[in-house]
């Protein structure tokens, strides 16, 4: 399963395989559930062990550095066990296919559908 790697991406491209084997960790270990609000705006359910949010955070701060047309928003939730987030992503309208491909991916890798 490929990702759309826009242009406006200023990480270097062999850090690239790195940075997507972080999410797809992310996205295997902890997204519960992913939502399509809107073409720009996608909601992730999150949840794992102690130190989950401080992952999400500094992971998509690390993203919103290389790629800062992506607006991310962490949110705790309620949880019996461990943590719980919902993780929003916003974007441009320009940016509408990579957020849709990265959505794509983590329902995909989420559930064991990605090769």
């Amino acid at each position: 399963m490929s990702f759309v790697v826009p242009d406006a991406c200023t990480l270097p491209t062999v850090e690239r395989p790195l940075r997507l084997a972080e999410f797809d960790d992310l996205f295997a270990t902890a997204v519960r559930q992913v939502d399509p609000v809107t073409p720009t705006h996608a909601r992730m359910r999150l949840t794992g062990g102690a130190g989950l949010e401080a992952t999400v955070r500094d992971l998509t701060a690390r993203e919103t550095a290389c790629c800062s047309f992506f607006a991310f928003t962490v949110t705790r939730e309620p949880a019996q066990d461990g943590e719980a987030l919902t993780l929003d992503v916003e974007v441009p309208p320009q940016y509408a296919d990579v957020l849709a491909s990265l959505a794509e991916r983590a329902g995909a890798v989420s559930s064991g559908r990605a090769s």
